[in-house]
C-alpha cells in the first residue's frame, strides 16, 4: 500500500486544524464596550413588539385595578343610598311640618318671654333647618357620586379592552419576529453545515483522496417554542434555566435569563451555556459578574449584566448559536466554542 507523500499529509492536518480548531477553551474576543452595530429591521420588530406588548399589558392592568377601584366605591354607594333616601325623606317631612308649625317671626317673638328665649329658639329651628337640608344633600351627593364612578368604570373598563386588543396585537407580531428570527438563524445553519461539507469535499479533491479529512460537527440546537405569549414562554424557560445553574453563583437567576431571552428574541439557551464554557457559570469571572468572557466589562448585579449580555447577543451576533456567532465571538477557538456551548445549550 502507497504511504500518502509527506505534502498531502501536511495538507490535511493543516485542513482539520483550520476546520475543527484547538481542543482547549479560548477567552472570548467580544466586548460589550465595543461600538454596537445598527439593529436590524427584524431586532427592532422583536424588541418594539415585545416592549410594545408590555406596555399594553401593563396599561390593561392597571385600568383594570381603577375599575376595580370605582366598582368598590360604586358597591358602597349603592349601600348607603336607601338609609340616606330614609333619611331625607324624614328630613323633608320634619322640615315641612317644622315650616307648617311655626309661627313665623311674629309669632317667635310674641311667644318668648325675653329675647334670650328668642335667640335659642330661633338657633334651634335654623340647626333642625340645616341638619335637613345637610340630609337632602347627602343624597344629592351620593347619587352624583355614583353616577360619575358608574361613568368612569365604563370609560375605564373599555379602555383596559383597547389595552387589552393592542397588547394581543402587539403579542402576535411578537410571536412573529421571533419565529422569523428562528427561521433565519436555522437558514443559517444550514448554510454553513453545506458550506463546511463543500470545504471537506474540496479538501479531500485537492489531497487526491490521500488526506482524510473530518468536517467539524455541524449539529444545531433543537427550536425554541416562540408561539407562547410571554407569561407561557417564561414559565417554560426560567425553572429549568434555574436547574441547569442550580448550586453556581449564576443560581436563581432563570427568570431573569427567560425575561431578557424572551425581550430580545434570544434562544434561552444561548446566555446561561456561553457563561458555563466562558467562567464555568459564573465561578471564574475576570471582572465583576462578567460570566461571558465579555473583555473588560463588569456589572453592578447578575441582573443587569445578564439582561446586558443578551442584549448584546441579540444585537451582534443573532438569535441564537452559530458558526458564524462563535467566529465572532472567540475566534482563536471557535469551532470547540462553538461545540461545547452547544452540548450545553441542549442540556438545559
Amino acid at each position: 500500500m502507497e504511504r500518502p507523500s509527506i505534502a498531502s499529509r501536511l495538507l490535511g492536518t493543516a485542513l482539520a486544524l483550520l476546520l475543527a480548531g484547538a481542543l482547549v477553551p479560548c477567552s472570548a474576543l467580544a466586548d460589550a464596550d465595543a461600538p454596537e452595530a445598527d439593529l436590524s429591521e427584524l431586532q427592532e420588530r422583536i424588541e418594539s413588539s415585545g416592549a410594545a406588548f408590555d406596555e399594553a399589558t401593563a396599561k390593561a392592568a392597571e385600568l383594570e385595578q381603577q375599575a376595580a377601584e370605582n366598582q368598590k366605591r360604586i358597591d358602597e354607594v349603592e349601600a348607603q343610598l336607601p338609609g340616606q333616601r330614609e333619611k331625607a325623606s324624614a328630613a323633608i317631612n320634619a322640615s315641612y311640618k317644622m315650616h307648617q308649625d311655626s309661627p313665623g317671626l311674629l309669632g317667635l317673638v310674641l311667644s318668648s318671654n325675653d329675647f334670650n328665649e328668642f335667640l335659642t329658639t330661633i338657633t334651634y329651628l335654623n340647626a333642625v333647618e340645616d341638619h335637613n337640608v345637610d340630609q337632602v344633600q347627602r343624597l344629592a351627593d351620593l347619587k352624583d357620586e355614583l353616577d360619575r364612578n358608574q361613568s368612569e368604570l365604563e370609560q375605564k373598563l373599555s379602555e383596559a379592552e383597547e389595552q387589552k386588543e393592542e397588547a394581543e396585537t402587539a403579542l402576535q407580531e411578537a410571536k412573529a419576529a421571533r419565529e422569523e428570527a428562528q427561521r433565519q438563524a436555522e437558514e443559517k445553519a444550514r448554510r454553513e453545515a453545506e458550506e463546511a461539507a463543500a470545504a471537506v469535499a474540496a479538501a479531500q479533491a485537492q489531497a487526491g483522496q490521500e488526506a482524510q479529512l473530518a468536517a467539524p460537527s455541524q449539529a444545531t440546537p433543537s427550536s425554541v417554542d416562540w408561539s407562547q405569549d410571554k407569561q407561557a414562554f417564561v414559565g417554560h424557560w426560567a425553572p429549568r434555566i434555574d436547574a441547569y445553574l442550580a448550586g453556581s453563583p449564576l443560581g436563581g437567576q432563570g427568570k431573569t435569563f427567560a425575561d431578557a431571552a424572551w425581550d430580545y428574541g434570544v434562544d434561552p439557551r444561548w446566555s446561561p451555556a456561553i457563561s458555563n464554557t466562558e467562567s464555568s457559570k459564573g465561578l471564574y469571572c475576570f471582572k465583576p459578574h462578567n460570566a461571558w468572557g465579555w473583555g473588560s466589562s463588569s456589572w453592578g448585579s447578575w441582573e443587569e449584566a445578564i439582561r446586558d449580555h443578551v442584549a448584546g447577543l441579540a444585537r451582534i451576533y443573532g438569535p441564537t448559536i452559530s458558526m458564524e456567532a462563535a467566529r465572532k465571538y472567540c475566534p482563536p477557538n471557535a469551532d470547540h466554542w462553538y461545540s461545547a456551548t452547544l452540548a450545553e445549550m441542549e442540556r438545559i
